[in-house]
């Protein structure tokens, strides 16, 4: 393996990695930032709150984008077997 192929590899498993993990992260910053919110104007100060509804909304985000985020790794790994099956 040269180098090249390694830093292209790398390249694109941060790539797929940045595009498949930023969904989830930014729905449940959102959800938190809401639920921030919520308990700055009603004083509730239930930890229970925070995380019960991002978990809900993280678990529904994965089963919508699931089957995207999957098709994402998956072509990742056919990308590096390909450039292997290449050199070899």
């Amino acid at each position: 393996m040269t180098i090249e192929v390694f830093i292209d590899v790398m390249k694109m498993a941060i790539q797929t990695l940045l595009t498949v993990i930023i969904p989830p992260l930014l729905i449940s910053l959102l959800v938190g930032l809401l639920i921030s919110i919520f308990q700055a104007a009603t004083q509730i100060n239930e930890q229970t709150l925070t995380f019960a509804p991002r978990i809900i909304v993280l678990f529904l985000t994965l089963l919508f984008l699931g089957g995207w985020m999957l098709e994402k790794i998956i072509d990742l790994a056919r990308n590096i077997l390909e450039k292997f099956m290449g050199m070899v």
